[in-house]
C-alpha cells in the first residue's frame, strides 16, 4: 500500500469484509479451557426495542475497546451480547398492534444484531441468549425454587396499585396523576397475595459489602446505601385519648419535642377503627387508596390528612397532647405505619403542618442565640444545637439522641432500634410477558412448587389480548393441570416474575451455558467476578442492588462462592443533541422534528420541507418524544463504523453527556481519511534512526496502555492525535516506520477495520484482531531532551534542544550563538544572562 494509491479510506467496503473475516476465524470466542488469565468484560445487555440508539453505541464501543485492547495484551477475553426480553413495551405491542408479544421481540432483535454487527463489536455471539428463551427462563425458574427451598422466597397479601379498567398491577411509574396510564382509570390500592424475595435478610452484607467496591463510582455506593437506608433510632409508644397505643419510630428522637401531630396510615389499625364509625374518615381512607404507594411518590404529593379526633400524650411532657390524622403520606408497609410529625426539621411535615395550620417548632438552632429563628418557606433538616427541648437543650444532635433513647429505655415507653429503609422485593407480576412463576395452587395441598423435571413451564403461545387484565389467568387451558402432591385438578401460578429477576443473574449464564443446570459453579468461577461493567447511571440502584443480592443468595446456598458479581463499575455519560420545534399559535404546543428534517444554518434552523424556521432547544438526552435523535444506521451507512466509533471515544470524558454534532462526525471522518494516507506510508525497508520520533511513540504506547485501562478514552485519542502530527512532520527512516506500525495497532480496537485495511495491504499477515499491543522500550519513556526557550527583552527569539541537564555555561554559549539571537541583539552589550535549568535562558541588555 502507499499514499498514492486509494487515496481514501472506503468503509461501505472494508467493514462488512473484515466482519466476515473476524466470523470465519473465530476472533473473539471465548475459550474457558485457555491457560491464559481470564477478563470479563460487560456491558448491560439492551431491551430488543427494535432500534440501536447512540446511547447504545457509546456504551458498547467502550467496551468493545477495552475488550479488543485487553485481548492484545495477552488474555483470554470473554465478551458477550444477550437480549433483556420481556416486559411491558411487548406487551403492549401486542395490544396495540395486534402481534405476538414473541414475534415482535424476536423481529426486534434480528434488527438490532444485524446493527450491533454492523458496528463491529468484537463480540462473542455464541453466547447470544434472549431471556424469553425458554431455555434461560427455565433455569431461572429451578433457581427460584433452590431460594425457595433456602427460605428465601415467600408469598404474602401487600398492598398495590390496582387498574379496575384493565384489571390488573400497575407498577408506581404505570400510575400518572392517579390514573393508569393504558386505561385512564382511576387507581385503586388493593391487596393481593403478592411472591416476594427476601432481600432484607441480606440486607448488612449489602451495605458492607460496598466498602470493597474501590472501583466503583462513590455516587453509585452512595446511592445504594441511601436505598438500603440503614439507620438507628427509637422506637416508642404514644398513648392515646382513647386507651389505645400507637407505634412510631424515629431516626431523629433529638427532635422529639418538636413533635405537633402523630399521623397513621389509611390501613392502619386505628384508621380503620375510626373509619369504622365516621364515614368521611371512610371517604377520606378511600381517596388515599388512590394514591401512590411508594416513598418516592409520595414526596412530590400533595400531603392530605384527616383528623380522627384522637389525641396523643407526648412521652416527655405528657401536658402536652398531639392531634392524630390519617395521611396520605404514610404507609402501612414503611416502618410501624405511623409517624411523629415534627414540622421543623421535616419537609413533608412541614408541608402537612403548613396546610392544617398546625404549630411548626423550632428545637435545632445554629447556636442557641437562633432559638427563637422563625422558619423560612421550607422545613430544617441539618443539625445544630437543641433547643425549646427543656432537658436536651444545649445538646448536639448526637448527645440528645443517646439521651431520648436513654430516657425512654429507663422509663420503659420505648427502646433504641436499628431500622433498614430497604423492603422485601416483591417479585410478582400479573402480566403476560414475563417468566412464569414455578408454583401450582391446589385446594388440598396448598401452593406447591413445580417439580424440576417439569421445567420450564413454558409460556402458551396462543394468548388472547382483547380482554383485560392477566391473559395467563383468563387462558382456557393453560392454567389447569395436576398437583404434583395429590394428583389432584388445580392452577398454575399466573403471576410472573418482575423483568429484573432475568437480569440478576444473566452474566452468570454468559460464562457457563450447561444444558442441564443454570451454570457450572466452576465454569463461572473461571470468569467471574465480571471485572469490568459498564452501563447508565439509571441503573444504579434496583439492577445494581437486585443483582448483588442475586449473586449473594445463590453464594448463601452454596452455588457461588463469590459474594460479589462486578469487580469493577463505570458509568458512562447520554449522548445528547439539541432539539428542534414549532410551537402551535393558539395553545403553544410544540411540534418536535428530528435533525434530518432540519437545515441547520449557523445559529438558525429552518424545516427542509417548507423552509420555514424552527426554535433550536437546549442540548439533552436524545430521546424519542423530542426526536432530537439520529438514526446509526444512517450516519454508518454515511461515514462508515470506523469514524461513528471515534467520535464516540473522543472529545468528552466518557462518564460526561457527549454532545452530538454534525461537525463532529466531519471531523472524525476527516481523520479516518487522514489516517488512511498516514499509515499507507509504512516502509519497513526505511532506514536511520529519529530518537525523537522514537521516544514519542514509546512514551504514546505506554500513556494508552494506561488511558484505556482507566477507561480514559479521550485521552488515549487525544494522545494519538499528538503522535499522527509528530509522524507527519517526521523525514523517513526506521524510527518512522515503526512509529506507523505502532500506530496501526495503538488505533485497532478504535477503528478496526481501517487497521485490518491497512494491515492486510502492508503484508503484516494474520488478523490485527488478534495481534499483540507494541512493546514498549522503557528507556524511551525517559526524556533525555529537552526544550529550551531562549528570551531577549521579555519576547522568545528561539528555542534550543538540548541533552536533559546540560549546565548552565554551555546552555548560555549556545544561546548567544544562536543567529536569531545575534539578529535580536544587533551589536548591544550583554550584561546579564539568567540560565533556568533545563527550560529557560533569558539575556538581558
Amino acid at each position: 500500500m502507499s499514499d498514492t494509491t486509494d487515496s481514501r479510506f472506503d468503509p461501505a467496503q472494508a467493514d462488512l469484509r473484515w466482519q466476515q473475516a473476524w466470523d470465519d476465524a473465530g476472533c473473539f470466542h471465548a475459550d474457558s479451557d485457555s491457560p491464559k488469565p481470564k477478563s470479563y468484560v460487560l456491558e448491560m445487555f439492551p431491551y430488543p426495542s427494535g432500534h440501536v440508539h447512540m446511547g447504545h453505541v457509546r456504551n458498547y464501543t467502550m467496551g468493545d475497546v477495552l475488550a479488543r485492547y485487553k485481548r492484545m495484551r495477552g488474555f483470554e477475553v470473554l465478551h458477550p451480547m444477550g437480549w433483556d426480553a420481556f416486559g411491558m413495551p411487548a406487551e403492549n405491542a401486542a395490544m396495540e398492534k395486534n402481534v405476538h408479544p414473541g414475534g415482535w421481540t424476536r423481529d426486534n432483535i434480528a434488527h438490532m444484531k444485524s446493527q450491533l454487527k454492523r458496528i463491529g463489536f468484537a463480540l462473542d455471539w455464541s453466547r447470544e441468549f434472549a431471556t424469553c428463551d425458554p431455555e434461560y427462563y427455565g433455569h431461572e425458574q429451578a433457581l427460584f425454587l433452590d431460594l425457595f427451598e433456602a427460605g428465601l422466597v415467600y408469598r404474602k397479601e401487600s398492598e398495590v396499585n390496582w387498574d379496575p379498567v384493565d384489571h390488573t398491577v400497575l407498577a408506581n411509574e404505570q400510575v400518572i396523576d392517579g390514573k393508569g396510564w393504558r386505561s385512564g382509570a382511576v387507581v385503586e390500592k388493593r391487596k393481593l397475595s403478592q411472591w416476594f424475595l427476601k432481600i432484607t435478610q441480606f440486607a448488612d452484607e449489602l451495605l458492607t459489602g460496598l466498602d470493597t467496591l474501590e472501583d466503583w463510582p462513590e455516587k453509585v455506593r452512595l446511592m445504594q446505601e441511601n436505598w438500603i437506608g440503614k439507620s438507628k433510632g427509637l422506637q416508642f409508644a404514644f398513648s392515646l385519648s382513647d386507651g389505645q397505643l400507637v407505634e412510631v419510630y424515629s431516626t431523629r428522637p433529638d427532635t422529639i419535642f418538636g413533635a405537633s401531630f402523630v399521623a397513621v396510615a389509611a390501613d392502619h389499625p386505628i384508621a380503620q377503627g375510626v373509619a369504622a364509625d365516621n364515614p368521611l374518615a371512610a371517604a377520606f381512607i378511600e381517596q388515599c387508596k388512590r394514591g401512590g404507594t411508594t416513598a418516592a411518590e409520595l414526596e412530590t404529593a400533595e400531603k392530605l390528612g384527616f383528623d380522627t379526633g384522637i389525641t396523643a400524650a407526648h412521652p416527655l411532657d405528657p401536658a402536652r397532647a398531639l392531634p392524630v390524622y390519617i395521611a396520605n403520606f404514610v404507609l402501612m408497609d414503611y416502618g410501624t405505619g405511623a409517624v411523629m410529625g415534627v414540622p421543623g426539621h421535616d419537609q413533608r411535615d412541614f408541608e402537612f403542618a403548613t396546610k392544617y395550620k398546625l404549630p411548626i417548632i423550632r428545637v435545632v438552632a445554629k447556636s442557641a442565640a437562633d432559638a427563637d429563628q422563625p422558619f423560612g418557606a421550607a422545613a430544617e433538616a441539618g443539625d445544630g444545637v437543641i433547643v425549646n427541648s427543656g432537658p436536651l437543650d444545649g445538646m448536639d444532635v448526637a448527645a440528645a439522641i443517646a439521651e431520648v433513647i436513654a430516657r425512654a429505655e429507663s422509663g420503659q415507653w420505648g427502646s433504641g432500634k436499628t431500622v433498614w429503609r430497604l423492603r422485601d422485593w416483591g417479585v410478582s407480576r400479573q402480566r403476560y410477558w414475563g417468566t412464569p412463576i414455578p408454583f401450582i395452587h391446589c385446594a388440598a395441598c396448598g401452593v406447591v412448587p413445580v417439580p424440576k423435571d417439569q421445567l420450564p413451564v413454558a409460556l402458551p403461545e396462543d394468548v388472547d389480548f382483547s380482554i383485560p387484565g392477566n391473559p395467563l389467568a383468563h387462558h382456557p387451558t393453560w392454567k389447569h393441570t395436576k398437583c404434583p402432591g395429590c394428583g389432584g385438578a388445580a392452577n398454575r401460578e399466573t403471576d410472573t416474575l418482575d423483568t429484573f429477576v432475568n437480569s440478576s443473574w444473566y452474566f452468570l449464564r454468559f460464562a457457563s451455558q450447561p444444558d442441564d443446570q443454570p451454570f457450572d459453579r466452576a465454569e463461572v468461577e473461571k470468569w467471574l467476578p465480571v471485572e469490568q461493567y459498564i452501563g447508565g447511571i439509571e441503573h444504579a440502584i434496583l439492577h445494581l442492588l437486585y443483582a448483588r443480592f442475586w449473586t449473594r443468595a445463590l453464594q448463601h446456598i452454596g452455588k457461588l462462592g463469590f459474594a460479589e458479581p462486578f469487580a469493577s463499575l463505570f458509568t458512562q455519560g447520554m449522548v445528547t443533541h439539541e432539539t428542534y420545534a414549532r410551537r402551535a399559535p393558539d395553545d403553544g404546543r410544540q411540534t418536535f422534528f428530528t435533525p434530518a428534517e432540519v437545515d441547520k444554518r449557523g445559529e438558525a434552523a429552518v424545516l427542509k420541507a417548507d423552509g420555514f424556521p424552527v426554535e433550536i432547544g437546549r442540548v439533552i438526552k436524545m430521546s424519542k418524544s423530542k426526536k432530537n435523535v439520529v438514526d446509526p444506521d444512517e450516519i454508518v451507512a454515511r461515514y462508515g463504523a470506523d469514524a461513528v466509533r471515534w467520535f464516540m471515544l473522543s472529545d468528552s470524558p466518557p462518564e460526561r453527556d457527549l454532545p452530538w454534532s454534525e461537525a463532529g462526525i466531519e471531523g472524525c471522518w476527516r481523520f479516518v481519511q487522514r489516517l488512511w494516507r498516514l499509515l499507507g506510508q509504512y516502509d519497513p525497508a526505511a532506514t536511520g534512526e529519529d530518537k525523537s520520533v522514537a521516544r514519542k511513540t514509546h512514551q504514546t504506547i505506554a500513556a494508552c496502555a494506561e488511558d484505556i485501562e482507566a477507561l480514559s478514552f479521550n485521552k488515549a485519542v487525544a494522545r494519538i492525535y499528538e503522535l499522527t502530527a509528530v509522524i507527519e512532520k517526521s523525514v523517513p527512516s526506521a524510527s518512522r516506520s515503526e512509529a506507523i506500525r505502532s500506530l496501526l495497532l495503538l488505533v485497532s480496537p478504535m477503528m478496526p477495520h481501517l487497521a485490518e485495511e491497512v494491515w492486510s495491504r502492508t503484508g503484516q499477515g494474520g488478523l490485527i484482531a488478534l495481534a499483540p499491543w507494541p512493546h514498549v522500550d522503557s528507556a524511551l519513556l525517559v526524556d533525555d531532551e529537552v526544550t529550551i526557550a531562549v528570551q531577549h527583552k521579555g519576547k522568545l527569539r528561539d528555542t534550543l534542544t538540548v541533552a536533559k541537564g546540560m549546565p548552565g555555561a554551555e546552555l548560555e554559549a549556545l544561546a548567544l550563538a544562536s543567529e536569531k539571537v545575534q539578529r535580536s541583539l544587533d551589536g548591544a552589550e550583554v550584561r546579564k544572562v539568567i540560565v533556568v535549568p533545563d527550560r529557560l535562558v533569558n539575556i538581558v541588555t
